[in-house]
């Protein structure tokens, strides 16, 4: 099942729109700004700088009115479609940038990073199976990034310096 999202040049569904079923690096080919959005099916993760950088935000079906309720600091410019995953999760958290300090393996939800394993920082990380949502404060709060398959050996490279992650969680089918 593929996921589909349909974008607005304004808020509350209005101007343009543009729809897709894929990952789209830079709207601004679509759109002049993006400033709200449905999703029809699926879920996807919408970022408010081209090539999945800046801030983001999980959207799974429903409507979302206004960017600036999601946290963004500009307008949607960039979205990554989340592939459904079925089978276990797995992922090992590291403290220091390229998998230095402490680490720890999860394969399940993490609300409070710092109450589970005394660590009080995720620098770096490798997702071996599914994928994660991590947010910078206990119970999934705050600001949030999604991680696929893959090494991750600084969160700083991907645009997320002096962020801290407290939190992690799976993304289930149930989004679907």
């Amino acid at each position: 099942m593929l996921g589909q999202i349909i974008f607005y040049e304004d808020r509350n569904f209005q101007g343009r729109s543009y729809e897709t079923s894929s990952d789209c690096a830079d709207m601004s080919s679509y759109l002049s700004r993006c400033h709200s959005c449905k999703v029809e099916s699926g879920c996807f993760m919408v970022y408010d700088r081209n090539n999945y950088m800046g801030n983001q935000y999980f959207v799974r079906r429903g409507e979302y009115s206004d960017y600036q309720r999601m946290g963004m600091s500009d307008c949607i410019k960039s979205c990554r479609m989340i592939p459904m995953h079925r089978g276990q999760f797995r992922m090992r958290i590291h403290e220091k940038e390229n998998f230095g300090g402490q680490m720890h393996e999860l394969m399940d939800d993490c609300d409070n990073m710092m109450d589970r394993y005394r660590m009080n920082e995720c620098q770096s990380c490798n997702v071996m199976d599914g994928h994660w949502l991590m947010y910078e404060q206990p119970q999934y709060k705050g600001k949030m990034m999604y991680l696929r398959p893959g090494e991750y050996k600084s969160f700083r490279d991907m645009g997320m310096s002096g962020q801290r992650f407290m939190s992690m969680k799976r993304i289930m089918d149930s989004c679907y």
